[in-house]
């Protein structure tokens, strides 16, 4: 993730939607025997190209899911969003996990899978081709999908990085 092209964003601003993404169990043996506790994956966003993820551990379900959304919310960042898809194709990568995405036409819908999707419908992108191509580990996946978002540039960046019009973005 390029850190300069990052825009962080306060969650006091927003109303914010949360997704579950994926809950595992880990379980610890120790002399007296197991220990059970659950690690949570959340993606938070408010559907208008804002999004977060976060990790919450804890003994129970329902804790780690809240200690999940409150660290989603400590790390939100803005995303361009062009008529409900991406602005070009973009590949990202974090560890294993590699993703592709791709824009696609009105009413095409979301076409990708599991951690993926979560995060594309969290941010309010509606219509996109997505493909994970690596680790289907979760965590990863969910950092490859926002490291891939990131990159991402808009037409109104790309022209007042390059110091020129925006019709001249298009023609040349």
């Amino acid at each position: 993730m390029s850190i300069a092209n990052v825009k962080k964003v306060k969650s006091s601003e927003i109303e914010l939607k949360d997704r579950l993404v994926a809950i595992r169990r880990v379980t610890k043996v120790t002399k007296g025997g197991r220990t059970f506790s659950f690690s949570a994956i959340v993606v938070v966003g408010n559907e208008n190209g804002v999004v977060g993820h976060g990790l919450g551990k804890a003994k129970e379900v329902t804790t780690a899911i809240a200690k999940g959304i409150d660290d989603a919310k400590k790390n939100l960042v803005k995303v361009p969003v062009v008529n409900a898809t991406v602005p070009h194709p973009q590949y990202g990568k974090y560890s294993g996990a590699k993703v592709y995405l791709k824009p696609a036409s009105n009413g095409t819908g979301v076409i990708a899978g599991g951690a993926m999707r979560a995060v594309l419908e969290s941010v309010g992108i509606k219509d996109v081709l997505g493909k994970s191509l690596g680790s289907s580990n979760p965590h990863n996946v969910v950092k490859a999908t926002l490291d891939a978002l990131l990159q991402m540039r808009d037409a109104y960046t790309v022209a007042e990085h390059r110091g020129v019009a925006l019709d001249k973005v298009f023609n040349g």
